[in-house]
């Protein structure tokens, strides 16, 4: 590429837009990889000088300049990698996966510079002498892993060998990834005979009568989205088609097509088992968990072992009451797991008169929206003003300026419906971080990204609770980033230990059960009536519903994820995923072959919670701690708030969570609270 190739590549000029907010429309697929590649040399340059530099090391001219140095790359791979997950097309697949290798060995060359790595080694050892802050104690302590965990003191074989095996894992891990996704897209369930649609709500009716069209076909299409996947498996009637849908959503990446997953999934556990190895560690868990809130594999058991100990015993007494409720129904017994959440959901309806479809009338998405506004005014003083001159990506992302009066928070990107080119679920991510470096502030944009039940001709998006609560808690996240003030990106934000990150956004889907919250905005989408309080206390009361059965799913889960990474043996070329997953698993419904969760658990496989699954049930017994202390001070008390935002949520990740949480409780975390929430405790 010529220089000026260089200069004409939008992603390495600098954007004459609002808040230098991304030129999307200006941006091609094959813009990336050259300016990814001349940002990369530029950086190599500056990483040689950083080591070579004669001066003794001091936190400014190493540390610092670390800090400041990828922030080309940065950008560039925030935008490719955050569209391949919500706007990809195969030319972008492609261009991620030459990408991936780029990044991932511009990585191993920095963490494996020996002269570099001497001069942070040389900080680490004297931070008690210098006069070093918090936040630059973390940063430092962090940086230091990081060579320490790149196998920055091994042999030059070992880190060759390190390095290649890193390198193929990020290959593996996005072709793990477009596997999920091209299986998810691959499989559609048309029905043209309309007696096969009893027992599913109008809504659902209507929105796969729009996908079916849209794709050119009669009658109704019902896809592996969730907002069709989900409402369907609750209220079909039909036992048959509900096994169809279940099965093809439970045999994701286990087809035996090109999508297949699990010849990925033996290769990733072995080769991370590998770099622990290397490392000095008997286990990959071992060599995540050491920058973690549980520090060590037998603190994650125990806790584990005393969530199932717990809920266990609740589980089984449930679903035996389900089959009980069942065969009075005459269903065919024993209960399969496609008929699990159908007579969950009539049990729930009958017993607490509890109509989730009913429920969506009164959270119309804008209104849903209006209300996580108005808390978040109420909570912070924050405003949230829509900007539509700032460009997007796609049609349907809205984006809104946020501000503490005067100040700009940073910007907020809305992304609410699902595509065929974007990947299932809902998760928060940022195009780009904050930082304060040098008196040169950097506000976050921030993107939010869900699947929700799109709107049908007139009739808007109606979210169902559960979907409220997920808007929550990516609301949760979006905040704990949006609200970040420390002054080194490696640090800001949501760049925290694995087993906190999910608390910020665990705590805040406490309010959905709070009727003063919800008065504030639950409304009925064509009368405007107000949620009546007794639908707010049927919400309540179904809380605790099935609690036991939900906690076992997601133990489930994470014992699943630790199996993978415990091994301290390579797993055998003729290992099936699911026989694996299937001897883990504490199941309390018939195991059906052929099925399995790990080949498309994109969560521990690409996502970043490899032997971190279990952090999600440790957050949730610190945000239940937590909003204890909201609920006895007020829901809406700005004193609380303020502590709140003070001691955690603009912390990032500058200081231990442990202390964090420390600062903001007066105390160690108290599991009680979440005991109770449950209905756990005796």
């Amino acid at each position: 590429m010529t220089s000026t190739d260089k200069q004409s590549n939008i992603l390495l000029c600098e954007w004459d837009t609002p808040f230098q907010t991304p030129p999307f429309k200006q941006i091609h697929d094959e813009d990336y990889i050259p300016a990814l590649e001349a940002a990369i040399h530029e950086a190599e340059r500056g990483i040689a000088s950083i080591a070579s530099q004669e001066s003794a090391p001091t936190f400014e001219n190493t540390i610092e300049a670390l800090e400041k140095n990828d922030e080309k790359i940065d950008r560039i791979s925030n935008l490719l990698f955050n569209l391949n997950e919500c706007n990809t097309n195969e030319e972008m697949q492609q261009v991620v996966m030459t990408a991936t290798t780029e990044l991932t060995r511009y990585s191993n060359n920095v963490f494996m510079d020996e002269s570099l790595y001497k001069r942070v080694q040389y900080l680490y050892d004297r931070r008690n002498e210098m006069s070093f802050n918090s936040e630059q104690l973390q940063v430092l302590d962090n940086y230091h892993l990081s060579f320490v965990r790149h196998g920055a003191g091994l042999d030059e074989e070992s880190k060759k060998k390190f390095a290649d095996n890193a390198e193929r894992l990020a290959i593996l891990s996005e072709k793990f990834n477009q596997n999920a996704l091209a299986d998810t897209n691959n499989y559609l369930l048309h029905i043209t005979d309309e007696k096969e649609l009893s027992g599913l709500p109008q809504n659902n009716i209507e929105a796969a009568a729009a996908e079916a069209a849209s794709r050119k076909m009669e009658g109704w299409v019902f896809t592996l989205a969730f907002p069709s996947y989900g409402p369907f498996m609750r209220h079909a009637d039909s036992r048959s088609l509900r096994e169809e849908l279940w099965r093809a959503y439970n045999s994701r990446g286990n087809r035996g097509t090109d999508n297949d997953n699990n010849e990925i999934i033996r290769e990733i556990v072995n080769l991370r088992l590998c770099q622990a190895r290397l490392t000095g560690h008997p286990d990959y868990a071992d060599y995540r968990l050491s920058n973690t809130m549980a520090q060590t594999t037998a603190t994650v058991k125990r806790f584990l072992e005393g969530l199932l100990e717990a809920s266990y015993p609740i589980a089984v007494r449930e679903v035996a009451e389900l089959e009980d409720y069942a065969r009075n129904l005459g269903a065919e017994l024993p209960l399969q797991q496609w008929d699990f959440a159908y007579y969950s959901e009539k049990l729930r309806k009958e017993r607490y008169d509890f109509d989730n479809e009913l429920l969506r009338s009164y959270f119309p998405i804008e209104k849903v929206r209006q209300g996580i506004f108005g808390l978040y005014n109420s909570l912070y003083g924050l405003t949230f003003t829509e900007n539509s001159i700032i460009e997007v990506y796609h049609p349907d992302v809205k984006v809104y300026e946020v501000r503490d009066g005067e100040r700009l928070m940073g910007l907020l990107y809305l992304d609410m419906h699902p595509r065929p080119n974007k990947r299932s679920g809902a998760w928060m991510t940022d195009f780009r971080g904050q930082s304060n470096i040098d008196g040169h502030e950097v506000r976050p944009l921030i993107q939010i990204v869900c699947n929700f039940t799109k709107p049908v001709g007139e009739k808007p998006s109606l979210l169902s609770f559960d979907e409220v609560k997920t808007f929550m808690h990516e609301f949760g996240h979006a905040m704990h980033g949006m609200l970040s003030d420390v002054h080194y990106p490696s640090v800001s934000g949501t760049s925290v230990r694995h087993d906190f990150v999910e608390m910020p956004s665990q705590v805040m889907e406490n309010w959905c059960y709070e009727t003063s919250f919800l008065n504030t905005f639950a409304e009925h989408y064509q009368s405007g009536e107000p949620i009546p309080e007794d639908y707010i206390e049927k919400i309540r009361r179904c809380q605790q519903y099935h609690a036991g059965y939900l906690c076992l799913r997601q133990l489930n889960l994470g014992m699943t994820d630790m199996a993978y990474h415990t091994i301290t043996e390579a797993l055998r070329e003729d290992t099936r995923a699911d026989l694996f997953e299937h001897k883990i698993m504490k199941e309390l419904l018939p195991v059906n072959e052929s099925t399995c969760t790990s080949t498309s658990f994109t969560h521990i496989f690409c996502g970043g919670y490899a032997a971190g699954y279990y952090g999600y049930k440790w957050a949730e017994v610190l945000d239940a701690d937590i909003f204890s202390k909201f609920k006895a001070n007020g829901i809406f008390d700005k004193a609380t708030a303020t502590a709140f935002r003070r001691e955690i949520l603009s912390k990032g990740g500058s200081e231990h969570p442990a202390v964090l949480f420390r600062n903001f409780m007066g105390r160690e975390p108290d599991n009680k609270a979440f005991m109770q929430r449950c209905g756990f405790t005796v």
